[in-house]
C-alpha cells in the first residue's frame, strides 16, 4: 500500500511535465498577444491605420473580459466545470478569435470601408481585426487563470512560486518571440499578416498539448482519490458557491493585489506595444532592429521570474519583492522621460532594468493570492484579479495612442531621397491638408528623410548673422526651425549632420501629398508620422507611483491579518 500514500502530485517528474505542457499552451497565447507591437509602421504604412486606431485595436483586448464580464464567467467555469473542461475551452476560443483577426488583417475585402455604429464611425478592417483580438483576448485570459490554478493543483506545499515563475518565463518568451520576430517575418514576407499566421499555428499546436495535458490531470485525480480511501481522508471543504464571490472581493488584501496586479500590468505590457515605436522615434534606431531591443525585456524575465519565485518559496519576503518591483519601474519610465536621454544605450539598459521589475513583482504577487483566498474559490479569484487587470490593459493602450494623435505629433517623415519620396521614387511636391488648401513643398528644409547621414556643405545665414538653414551634400536646405540648439551646435563643431528629427510644417491634417507628376500619393505610403513620447512615459511612470502606494498598503495588510506573504512557501 506504499503507492497509496502518495498523490501524482509528489512524483517531481510528474509535476514538472505537467507544467511544461500547459507552459507551452500559454507561451504560443503570449506569442499572439503581443505579435501587433513591433509592426505599428507596417499598419500605418500597409494598412493605412493611424496611432488612433492602433490604440483602439490593442484596447480590444479587454472588450469582452471588461463589459461582459468573460473573465468573471470564465472564473466560476473553472471552479464549478475544472481545469481539464476550462483549459480546452479557453484554447478552442484563442484559436477561433485568431482566426478571425488573421482574416481581417490579410483580405482586401474591407479595404476603404468605414461603418457606421451607433454614434461611431469605424475603419471596417480596424474593427474586425480588434473584434477577433476581443475574443483571443478572452481564450487567453481564461487560459491563464486555468493554468495558474493547474500549478496550485500540483505544487501547492512544494515549490509553487517557482513553478508560476518557469511558467510566467515560458510565457514571455512568447512575448520576446513576438517582439523578435514579427517585423523580420513581415518583412521577408512583404506582408503585415504573416506573423498572425504563425501564430495561428503555434496555437493550434498549443491546443493539442493542453489535450494531452487532461490525462495527466485525470490521473493525478485518479490518484487524490487513491490516496484519500487508503488514508481514510475525507475532503470536507465545501464547493464553490455564488455567494463566495462576495467573500474574495469584501476581503481588502485581495483589492490590494488587485489593483497593485492592474497599475503594474497597465505599466508594463501597454509600454511594449508601443516600446518598438519609441526606439525609432526617440533613439532613432533603424526599425527594422528596433524590435530586438523591447524583446530583451521578456528574455531577462525568462531568468529572472524563476529566480526570484524560488527566492520567495525558501525565503519569504514577497511583500518586499513586490515593493523594489514598482521601485525599479518607476526608475525606469522616469528616466525614458527624460528628453535629453536619445543613445541607443540607455534604453538597453533601461530595458534591462525594467527587465528585473518585472520579473520581482509577478513572482511575487501570483503566489500570495492563495495565502489570502481559499484553494476553492482561486480560480474566480485570479479571474476577478483578471478582470480588474484587463481595465488597465484594455484603457492604457487606447490613452497612450489618443495622447500621441492629439499633443505628441512632430511632422511627416520620409524614408529616403531628396524630401519626401514614394515608394517609385516620385518626388512630393505639394502637401493637401484637411482644409483643402494646398502648400507648396519648395525647400527640402520643410521635410525630411531618416537614417540618412549626410555631409553639411554651408550653413545659411540671414541679415543679422544667425543660421536659419543648412545646405547638406546631398542638396537639401534645412530649416533651423526644426533642428534642436543642441543638434545645431553639434552639426557646427563637427561639420556633419544626421537628418532624423526635422519635420514638414504641419499646416492642419495632411490628408495626401501629390508628386512632381501630379499623381495623388497616401501620407501613409512609404511616409511615416514621428512623436514626441514624453508625455506618455510621464503616463506610465504616474503608474508605476501608484503601484508603489498600493504595493505598501499590501504589506501594512498583511502585517494586520497575518496572510503569510513574508513567510516561505514551502513547508517543511
Amino acid at each position: 500500500m506504499e503507492q497509496l500514500r502518495q498523490t501524482l502530485r509528489d512524483s517531481a517528474a510528474a509535476r514538472w511535465t505537467a507544467l511544461a505542457v500547459v507552459s507551452f499552451t500559454m507561451l504560443c497565447g503570449y506569442y499572439l498577444t503581443d505579435v501587433m507591437a513591433p509592426l505599428k509602421g507596417l499598419l500605418e504604412g500597409q494598412l493605412h491605420w493611424d496611432s488612433s486606431e492602433y490604440g483602439f485595436f490593442t484596447s480590444a483586448y479587454g472588450w469582452f473580459n471588461v463589459f461582459l464580464l468573460m473573465l468573471i464567467v470564465g472564473g466560476i467555469i473553472l471552479d464549478k466545470m475544472g481545469v481539464r473542461f476550462t483549459g480546452l475551452m479557453a484554447a478552442m476560443i484563442m484559436v477561433a478569435g485568431t482566426t478571425l483577426k488573421y482574416w481581417a488583417v490579410s483580405t482586401h475585402a474591407l479595404d476603404g470601408q468605414t461603418w457606421h455604429i451607433l454614434f461611431w464611425d469605424f475603419n471596417a478592417q480596424v474593427l474586425m481585426a480588434g473584434l477577433g483580438f476581443a475574443i483571443f483576448g478572452v481564450g487567453v485570459e481564461i487560459a491563464g487563470i486555468t493554468v495558474s490554478k493547474i500549478i496550485v493543483k500540483w505544487f501547492k506545499g512544494k515549490e509553487l512560486a517557482l513553478a508560476m515563475g518557469l511558467e510566467m518565463a515560458t510565457a514571455r518568451l512568447g512575448t520576446a518571440l513576438a517582439l523578435s520576430t514579427s517585423l523580420p517575418l513581415a518583412k521577408a514576407f512583404n506582408n503585415v499578416s504573416t506573423p498572425i499566421l504563425v501564430c495561428l499555428i503555434m496555437l493550434c499546436i498549443g491546443l493539442i498539448a493542453f489535450f494531452i495535458y487532461t490525462f495527466m490531470d485525470k490521473k493525478l485525480d485518479a490518484s487524490q482519490v487513491a490516496f484519500d480511501k487508503a488514508n481514510n481522508t475525507v475532503d470536507d471543504e465545501e464547493a464553490f458557491r455564488i455567494s463566495d464571490i462576495w467573500n474574495i472581493v469584501s476581503n481588502k488584501g485581495w483589492w490590494y493585489i488587485a489593483i497593485l496586479c492592474v497599475l503594474f500590468y497597465s505599466a508594463v505590457f501597454p509600454f511594449l506595444k508601443y516600446a518598438t515605436d519609441l526606439m525609432v522615434q526617440k533613439f532613432h534606431i533603424n526599425e527594422d532592429w528596433a524590435g530586438l531591443i523591447p524583446a530583451m525585456l521578456p528574455f531577462g524575465t525568462i531568468i529572472l521570474t524563476p529566480f526570484f519565485g524560488n527566492l520567495y518559496d525558501r525565503k519569504g519576503k514577497g511583500a518586499t519583492i513586490m515593493i523594489v518591483g514598482a521601485i525599479l519601474l518607476i526608475f525606469v519610465h522616469t528616466f525614458f522621460t527624460i528628453p535629453f536621454l536619445t543613445h541607443w544605450i540607455f534604453a538597453i539598459l533601461l530595458i534591462l532594468v525594467l527587465g528585473i521589475g518585472f520579473s520581482l513583482v509577478p513572482s511575487a504577487m501570483w503566489p500570495s493570492v492563495p495565502k489570502i483566498i481559499p484553494e476553492k474559490q482561486l480560480g474566480t479569484a485570479y479571474s476577478l484579479v483578471f478582470w480588474v487587470q484587463n481595465w488597465g490593459l484594455m484603457g492604457v493602450p487606447a490613452l497612450i495612442g489618443w495622447v500621441l494623435n492629439k499633443y505628441c505629433f512632430i511632422g511627416y517623415f520620409a524614408v529616403m531621397g531628396t524630401g519626401f519620396t514614394t515608394t517609385t521614387g516620385d518626388q512630393i511636391t505639394q502637401v493637401v491638408a484637411s482644409d483643402n488648401v494646398v502648400y507648396e513643398v519648395k525647400t527640402v528644409g520643410e521635410i525630411s528623410r531618416r537614417n540618412d547621414d549626410v555631409k553639411v556643405l554651408e550653413f545659411i545665414k540671414n541679415d543679422k548673422g544667425d543660421i536659419t538653414s543648412v545646405v547638406t551634400a546631398a542638396q537639401d536646405t534645412i530649416s533651423t526651425d526644426y533642428i534642436s540648439k543642441k543638434s545645431l551646435k553639434k552639426a557646427i563643431k563637427k561639420n556633419e549632420i544626421r537628418v532624423t528629427q526635422y519635420s514638414f510644417s504641419d499646416k492642419g491634417k495632411i490628408e495626401k501629398f501629390v508628386t512632381n507628376k501630379g499623381e495623388k500619393v497616401s501620407k501613409f505610403n512609404n511616409v511615416f508620422s514621428f512623436y514626441n513620447y514624453m508625455l506618455p512615459m510621464m503616463i506610465f511612470t504616474s503608474l508605476g507611483l501608484l503601484a508603489l502606494l498600493f504595493a505598501f498598503l499590501l504589506k501594512t495588510e498583511d502585517r494586520k491579518k497575518g496572510y503569510g506573504l513574508e513567510l516561505p512557501n514551502i513547508k517543511k
